[in-house]
């Protein structure tokens, strides 16, 4: 059998009933008719009494008899069975794991650190019982590993603009492939994951300063980009303007120190100072 079964007990207050009857009256024939033939009743209560189990909302119990599987229990109450069979708990729980910050390297070979946050559950008892050998330490195991083959496939940003995932900016993408990497990892568990996303994600230690000059200086560089587009289109507005409405007659030379002041003002990181000329416009 390698397939969850549900298994049927007996509820247990019938049985808790017998049981009471056993006590008592093995304690009253010792007591009263002084036989020692009522402690056969003594023992019997005894070796009757580790079959009772209560199984609580969202919980279960794999029962194990002498090494043969039988079943799960999944419905709530209060039953009895063979004190010979073995009943391993399992939880049915969703379950929260924030795992450790791990060192590794992206897909451009950048130490990052990062951490993965996983909501899971059991699904398949029967697995998780009997196909690992400690589903919880399985789960921590191959949270690591995935999150290790993820950060590899990606890298932590896109410094070139070529519009690839990356690991900053592709958070939706990145988080579905953790999560479809997961699922496939912990179904030999017969665990469902629910959730898995990337819970801590930057540079190393030993990096992270240069790294933060190269996005600062990528982020200077596209501003003055956009500046520079935005000036040689306000001076273009302005040379066609003057033309247009025959304002000044400019040469080709007084055209070129137009657009160079205009350039110099509209592209500095500084206010302008004007400079008030006294003499001729070629002075």
């Amino acid at each position: 059998m390698s397939n969850e079964t549900e298994f049927k007990p007996n509820r247990g207050f019938l049985m808790l009933f017998v049981e009471i009857l056993l006590f008592f009256g093995a304690i009253s024939g010792l007591a009263m008719m002084r036989n020692p033939y009522f402690v056969i009743l003594l023992l019997l209560f005894f070796f009757l009494l580790p079959g009772f189990f209560v199984i609580n909302p969202n919980t279960s119990r794999v029962m194990i008899f002498f090494g043969d599987y039988r079943g799960t229990v999944k419905k709530n109450g209060f039953f009895w069975v063979n004190p010979f069979f073995v009943k391993r708990k399992i939880s049915l729980r969703a379950h929260n794991f924030d795992s450790e910050r791990v060192k590794v390297n992206d897909k451009l070979g950048n130490p990052i650190l990062i951490s993965v946050i996983l909501v899971w559950q059991v699904e398949e008892t029967y697995r998780a019982a009997f196909e690992v050998n400690d589903y919880e330490h399985f789960v921590r195991v191959q949270s690591d590993a995935a999150v290790r083959k993820l950060a590899g496939m990606y890298a932590y940003d896109d410094f070139e603009d070529d519009k690839e995932i990356t690991l900053r900016s592709g958070m939706n993408e990145v988080n579905h492939a953790l999560e479809e990497e997961l699922a496939e990892r912990l179904s030999i568990a017969g665990i469902r994951v629910i959730e898995a996303r990337i819970g801590y994600l930057a540079y190393a230690q030993e990096i992270a300063s240069a790294m933060l000059q190269r996005q600062q200086a990528t982020a200077i560089v596209a501003a003055r980009q956009k500046i520079v587009e935005g000036a040689v289109g306000m001076v273009d507005m302005a040379l066609e303007e003057l033309n247009k409405n025959d304002i000044v007659d400019l040469d080709e030379d007084k055209k070129a120190a137009m657009v160079t002041n205009l350039m110099v003002v509209l592209c500095s990181d500084k206010s302008a100072t004007p400079v008030v000329n006294t003499g001729t416009l070629n002075h």
